[in-house]
């Protein structure tokens, strides 16, 4: 089994800052890649950004050069630091875990963004 718990959301302003965590925890060796989907009112969710377990990062074209994904692996967390955010941003925030082919997901942290 593996947990993931993610932090960090909240309310900020256009053009704000926010920080998510995801704690990962449990059997979570044989991860392949971490990343984080969002998904808007009446969306699908859709990938933002991955990290490989190599440190390859992808990012979707929307939040290139604002958003970055990172990760200490002596805290067993993967960040996503997101910068100039823009209302079109607000979403659950999902952090999702690749192992051995099987998709894990978080419940999910809230990010509102007002203009």
């Amino acid at each position: 089994q593996v947990q993931l718990v993610e932090s960090g959301g909240g309310l900020v302003q256009s053009g704000g800052s926010l920080r998510l965590s995801c704690v990962t925890s449990g059997s979570i060796f044989s991860i392949s890649a971490m990343a984080w989907y969002r998904q808007a009112p009446g969306k699908e969710r859709e990938l933002v950004a991955r990290i490989s377990i190599a440190g390859n990062t992808y990012y979707t074209g929307s939040v290139q050069g604002r958003f970055t994904i990172f990760r200490d692996n002596a805290k067993n967390t993967v960040y996503l630091q997101m910068s100039s955010l823009k209302p079109e941003d607000t979403a659950v925030y999902y952090c999702n875990a690749l192992r051995y082919g099987v998709d894990l997901w978080g419940k999910g942290t809230l990010v509102t963004v007002s203009s």
